[in-house]
């Protein structure tokens, strides 16, 4: 399977357990790659037979910047959700980072989801 990727765009949002987490806004560090049979596109040349990169940005700022959730496993089931509303995304891998939650280390996590599948 072919994979469009967009790697280390930051969005800022209020997510977290603690309540200062969700009070005051923190970078988040995503990268996305989508499994899309790109062979149309190469073929035709055309935006429209592909996935719009700046669409899937905007999907993801929306979802970062949105309502605050307190797990990054949360962002990451949002996220891929819409993103997977496009029938033509048939795999998701969505990896979010945490870059200012410590002083030493980033956590984050990576989740890879398939269309039809839970």
């Amino acid at each position: 399977m072919d994979e469009i990727h967009i790697d280390r765009v930051s969005f800022f949002g209020k997510h977290g357990v603690e309540e200062k987490e969700r009070r005051t806004k923190q970078e988040f560090v995503i990268s996305v790659r989508l499994g899309f049979k790109t062979r149309k596109a190469g073929a035709s040349d055309r935006l429209a037979d592909t996935i719009d990169y700046g669409e899937t940005r905007e999907l993801i700022r929306t979802v970062i910047e949105g309502k605050s959730c307190k797990l990054l496993e949360t962002l990451a089931e949002k996220t891929c959700s819409a993103i997977l509303k496009d029938g033509r995304v048939r795999t998701v891998e969505f990896s979010i980072r945490k870059t200012t939650m410590w002083k030493n280390g980033v956590p984050g996590i990576t989740v890879r989801r398939e269309r039809g599948r839970r």
